[in-house]
């Protein structure tokens, strides 16, 4: 993974009032913490931010300039707008070249399996151990020409040189199960409506009775009213 460089801020006004005055500035709030130094309140310019994760995924490597200091940085978590498109808050963990961290990586599912068949992916991410260096940006799985019943765990995941697997290795990544067939779906249909119970129709002689019932209700009704 490549190393980005981006100038940092240092943030004086802290709150919700104050994040909002440095958003509408083009910047986004973060916080620099780890290895024992007092969390550094930061200002990141956006456009830039944006672009290096777009590059290089949420686990970028980042050379810090904060007032000319530098100071290298791992992206822990971004926090991104739930429907607006703006980056609300970003955390750094500081971190030393030739350390090894932990990170959640991007799991990839290529290629096509056999035919009649459907791909599950139970697992969107998988957490590995790597050099701040070596972190890949995303894990390819195949699944090209697997069968139904093919089952991917993630200890049979190919992971890249130089990077050790963290997640369970029995935790299932990715499930190749059998594409349900016509007959399957006309069953379903069949099962989903064997609940629906309609209004039978009423024969001939059914519907005569009951005109005639309401008819004599009708009759009694009027003599009471007279009376």
């Amino acid at each position: 993974m490549a190393e980005a460089r981006i100038d940092a801020e240092t943030r004086t006004e802290f709150g919700k009032g104050a994040a909002r005055r440095t958003r509408r500035a083009g910047k986004i709030p973060a916080v620099l913490y780890g290895h024992g130094t007092d969390p550094q309140h930061l200002s990141l310019p956006e456009l830039e931010f944006k672009a290096i994760v777009r590059d290089q995924g949420r686990n970028a490597v980042l050379t810090l300039n904060i007032g000319g200091t530098p100071q290298l940085a791992l992206t822990k978590t971004v926090v991104s707008h739930p429907i607006r498109p703006y980056i609300e808050h970003v955390d750094l963990l500081v971190i030393t070249r030739g350390e090894k961290v932990q990170v959640d990586v991007q799991v990839v599912v290529t290629g096509d399996a056999a035919p009649n068949t459907l791909i599950q992916q139970d697992l969107s991410t998988i957490q590995v151990e790597a050099d701040v260096s070596g972190i890949p940006e995303q894990i390819e799985v195949s699944v090209e020409g697997k069968a139904a019943g093919t089952q991917i765990n993630a200890g049979d995941v190919e992971l890249p040189r130089g990077t050790t697997l963290v997640t369970d290795p029995e935790a299932l990544v990715v499930n190749v199960v059998p594409a349900p067939t016509a007959a399957d779906l006309e069953a379903e249909i069949d099962t989903e409506g064997a609940g629906v119970v309609e209004d039978a129709p009423q024969s001939e002689e059914q519907a005569s009775s009951t005109e005639s019932d309401e008819s004599a209700a009708e009759s009694s009704d009027s003599g009471s009213a007279e009376s």
